[in-house]
């Protein structure tokens, strides 16, 4: 049986860490298989494998200095930072308190919650142009509009335009009911979402008046030239080569250029080319373009959404190669 202690400063920073009926130090003991105990000004850490609870510690301690940033703790940081330290990367969950983003409309800061985000966030703040491609939960969308939104409020652009392809998954477009712009709404929803909470229906839907936002399916870009915009291309993997070219081509002055998509969710035909996947392989290295891959452990939602991408990724390596006509960067 091996031991360690921790010394509790502050008992607030403590309740945050332990949180509601000690959920996250269930979380702890549970994947380290260690038992963790307060006594007095200390907490006591024990297992039967020393490894795990010098993990175990490691991630308390991360914990501890995460809540004296004023730093929230819950389910999905737990354990990120379990895997930040057990692949031996604690000394970088320092860089996770970062600046707020946006704020939304009910007042909660919108920040990046693992590496990948942070690298995310700092590249669309950096580049004209940024390709994040990961698979689902990871944030993509929702942190493009919330960079969206900051930049406008600040002034830095005078619209938001959202766009994506309306392919379709498995249904049919021609048999949803309405005309055009009522069949491709619910293609755009996840884009309505994300702006309503971070403005709020009434703000929206008054810079939605004034052209100040824009939601729109891809094809109505199509002989634009979008100056001074924050222009957000979904769903970019369901992209055909030609529209992509024709997306990025229409940045005008004082522009900025996100596209999010997922590479193994591409609902084209067989025999189309993914224009996302094109875009990474002929845009890779272009100044002012930056392409950013975010991975399982930067899932945000539930923590049975990484285990299921994780086993669809096992699955497809055990099948092996396949061929892919939509051509692989």
């Amino acid at each position: 049986m091996t031991e360690q202690s921790i010394s509790l400063e502050r008992l607030e920073e403590t309740i945050n860490v332990f949180g509601s009926f000690d959920e996250n130090i269930r979380i702890i003991e549970g994947e380290m298989e260690v038992s963790v105990v307060s006594r007095d000004s200390m907490l006591k850490v024990s297992g039967e494998n020393a490894e795990n609870v010098m993990y175990a510690v490691k991630a308390i301690e991360a914990l501890m200095s995460l809540s004296s940033r004023g730093e929230a703790i819950n389910e999905q940081n737990v354990r990120y930072i379990i895997q930040l330290v057990r692949s031996g990367n604690e000394s970088q969950i320092s860089q996770l308190a970062g600046d707020v983003l946006c704020v939304t409309a009910k007042g909660r800061p919108i920040k990046a919650k693992t590496l990948g985000q942070k690298k995310y966030v700092e590249a669309i703040k950096k580049n004209v142009v940024t390709l994040g491609i990961g698979p689902a939960g990871t944030g993509k969308t929702y942190l493009a509009v919330a960079a969206a939104v900051a930049a406008f409020q600040a002034k830095e652009v005078n619209r938001i335009i959202l766009t994506r392809p309306a392919v379709e998954a498995g249904e049919r477009l021609g048999f949803l009911p309405g005309d055009l712009q009522s069949k491709v709404d619910p293609y755009l929803r996840p884009l309505y979402d994300a702006l309503f909470d971070m403005l709020g229906a009434e703000t929206y839907n008054k810079y939605l008046e004034r052209g100040n936002i824009e939601v729109a399916p891809l094809a109505y870009m199509r002989g634009r030239t979008l100056d001074d915009s924050f222009i957000i291309l979904d769903e970019a993997q369901n992209t055909s080569r030609e529209q992509m070219k024709m997306f990025l081509t229409r940045l005008g002055f004082g522009s900025k250029i996100v596209i999010t998509g997922d590479i193994t969710q591409i609902d084209l035909p067989a025999d189309k080319v993914s224009g996302l996947r094109e875009a990474m392989r002929v845009l890779k290295g272009v100044e002012d373009i930056s392409i950013c891959r975010l991975t399982e452990s930067d899932v945000v939602r539930h923590v049975l959404v990484q285990r299921i991408i994780k086993a669809y990724e096992e699955d497809e390596e055990r099948r092996g190669p396949k061929k892919d006509r939509r051509e692989r960067p």
